[in-house]
């Protein structure tokens, strides 16, 4: 999050001067980036030939030679007349190969290699910057851009091998719709988080580089998101109003296990209730050298193994880890970690935004690589309320599950970034904005503990930055308990706690059938910057209960509603919201995939 959001900082820390930061990315590193966008973008464009040859063959050419430039067709002008950026959609068909003979199915094919080739483009050309000088905190956004752009250019490679021509054998499909709308989803936010951290940095010649680099990347990735989603409209994506949507895809229907998500395997589902003591597990962590094959987490990371199919088990013992830049990363996939149990295996750090980082580089631990897994486990960020943004555990790996956690901070404790999660029977602890994030998360049966902030400050418990209304994310909190600690009850009420804040324009949060103490304030929500996004916002309020669940008192904001309608609130379970049971079962952790039951 941005430091817009700093509250009651002194003139003596913000002028403070950032050190020096010495290039820390290898060479290696990067030559794996140049040869990895090479080889998409060589793929990407194969997937296109078949397609352009086809459209120019129905073509017929004038031969005249010129280069006015033509005008879009009805099939370009209907189809970007559902853009956000209408003039940016007509202008990047016109200059592809094929766009003007294609159809509007075939516009969406063109759109995401479209935009693949441009984020591709973009990463390939920022690591030329990697051995300019750089200030601490433009390092770090920096390096966050290059992450996050590797990031992009896989959910879009995977997106364009899903939305490939029918008959296209070059293309074998690598996921459905939902898929694609949340990797479309998760690479906006990758180029909003991006952007966010270098608007945080200090202007520089870096900073200008990497701005000119990223131009209209965010806008043509949403671009692409709306026309996938008009042409897939298979479930409410908006948020803001409910309505003229067809029945949910078929491979979300069926029922779901009252104990596991479907996505879990029957094995999976033991893995989770399993005593971790009697687990086979591959890689065993210990402090000690016990009978661990490794002493830290990040050796057991490492030495994981790297797209892996099959379920990948790291059992961390007791004892307290703090690791630097502890991350399980994209091409990890299918890792799970097995702690001893909550306070007894502790991932801990102390970084913070007072350390001229991002906010993104601030967790302890951090995951995005697709089908993690945490259990038993105290995730905590120690640097104290008075440093502002310091993250306990971010994630932004797809389908991925905390199960019976502790995430311990104060501001900024749980970075939701992206993509679909769960977390259930978990204990989250935090004072400003302590939830936050992007992604399609649903909390379930967690406790939600809000704690005693600085001096002049109040607590928030969500901040939601869904920044485009066709991104399919959301926070989510169900079967929930909403508590204050012991040193915010002793304040008397001298602070206030609200339920959320609107971080972007199409910030989503809703409570669904949830405990709310007495700590809640009556107004429940609290604005942002005036009225901003008070008109396009959805924060709903579904049969909550407690002292501080009254909606009587509640803000009149346009976008606020209490829920009334059934059909409206089961859009925001586990089976609807992030279609749960399609993939929890195999996980083998207990939720309720509907509103009850």
């Amino acid at each position: 999050m941005n430091y817009g959001r700093l509250e009651a900082k002194s003139q003596s820390e913000r002028e403070q001067p950032e050190p020096e930061l010495p290039v820390t990315k290898s060479k290696s590193r990067l030559q794996k980036i140049l040869l990895i966008v090479g080889i998409l973008l060589i793929v990407a464009s194969a997937l296109t030939v078949g397609l352009a040859i086809g459209l120019r063959s129905n073509s017929s050419g004038n031969g005249s030679g010129s280069i006015t430039r033509p005008k879009p067709t009805k099939a370009i002008s209907r189809v970007c007349s559902r853009t956000l950026y209408q003039n940016l959609c007509v202008n990047s068909f016109l200059d592809f190969p094929g766009s003007l003979s294609a159809s509007d199915k075939d516009l969406v094919h063109i759109s995401v290699n479209m935009t693949l080739g441009h984020v591709g483009r973009a990463l390939y050309a920022s690591t030329d910057f990697n051995n300019m000088e750089m200030s601490t905190r433009v390092r770090s956004a920096y390096d966050d851009c290059l992450e996050l752009l590797e990031d992009s250019v896989d959910q879009l490679q995977q997106s364009l091998m899903t939305v490939a021509p029918d008959g296209d054998t070059h293309a074998p499909r690598v996921g459905t719709p939902n898929d694609v709308m949340t990797w479309l989803s998760a690479s906006l936010t990758n180029q909003d988080t991006c952007t966010d951290g270098l608007t945080d940095a200090e202007e520089g010649e870096v900073k200008n580089l990497m701005k000119d680099k990223l131009k209209d990347l965010s806008e043509l990735v949403s671009n692409t998101l709306a026309i996938y989603s008009s042409e897939n409209a298979g479930n409410d994506y908006n948020g803001i109003t409910v309505q003229n949507r067809r029945k949910l895809l078929k491979e979300n229907s069926g029922e779901a296990s009252p104990e596991f998500p479907e996505w879990m395997s029957r094995k999976e589902r033991k893995l989770m209730e399993m005593p971790a003591a009697t687990i086979q597990a591959d890689i065993i962590v210990s402090k000690d050298g016990g009978n661990g094959t490794f002493k830290t987490i990040k050796e057991a990371i490492k030495k994981a193994p790297e797209k892996s199919s099959r379920r990948f088990i790291i059992y961390v013992k007791a004892g307290r880890y703090e690791e630097n830049d502890l991350k399980v990363g994209r091409k990890k996939t299918n890792l799970m970690f097995i702690g001893d149990g909550k306070g007894k295996t502790v991932i801990t750090g102390g970084i913070s935004v007072a350390d001229h980082v991002t906010t993104f580089h601030t967790a302890s631990f951090a995951a995005t690589g697709a089908g993690f897994m945490a259990r038993d486990i105290t995730f905590e960020n120690y640097a104290g309320p008075e440093k502002h943004q310091a993250v306990a555990l971010r994630i932004g790996a797809d389908r991925s599950v905390v199960y019976r956690c502790n995430i311990i901070g104060y501001q900024d404790s749980l970075y939701v970034h992206s993509q679909r999660q769960l977390y259930r029977d978990c204990d989250i602890y935090g004072t400003v904005d302590f939830i936050f994030g992007n992604a399609a998360v649903v909390l379930q049966n967690c406790n939600i503990y809000a704690r005693k902030p600085m001096d002049r400050q109040k607590v928030t418990i969500t901040a939601q930055n869904r920044k485009d209304p066709n991104q399919n994310t959301g926070i989510s909190i169900h079967f929930c308990k909403l508590l204050a600690q012991p040193d915010l009850k002793a304040s008397n009420g001298s602070f206030q706690t609200f339920l959320g804040r609107p971080w972007k324009k199409y910030s989503r949060t809703v409570y669904l059938l949830s405990y709310m103490g007495d700590h809640i304030d009556p107004k429940g929500w609290l604005e942002w910057d005036g009225s901003f996004a008070l008109d396009t916002l959805y924060y709903g309020e579904y049969m909550n209960n407690g002292p501080g669940a009254g909606v009587k008192g509640r803000v009149k904001w346009p976008g606020y509603r209490v829920i009334t309608s059934v059909i409206e609130a089961s859009r925001f379970t586990v089976a609807k919201f992030i279609y749960g049971s399609s993939w929890l079962p195999s996980t083998g952790v207990a939720f309720v995939a509907g509103l009850t039951e």
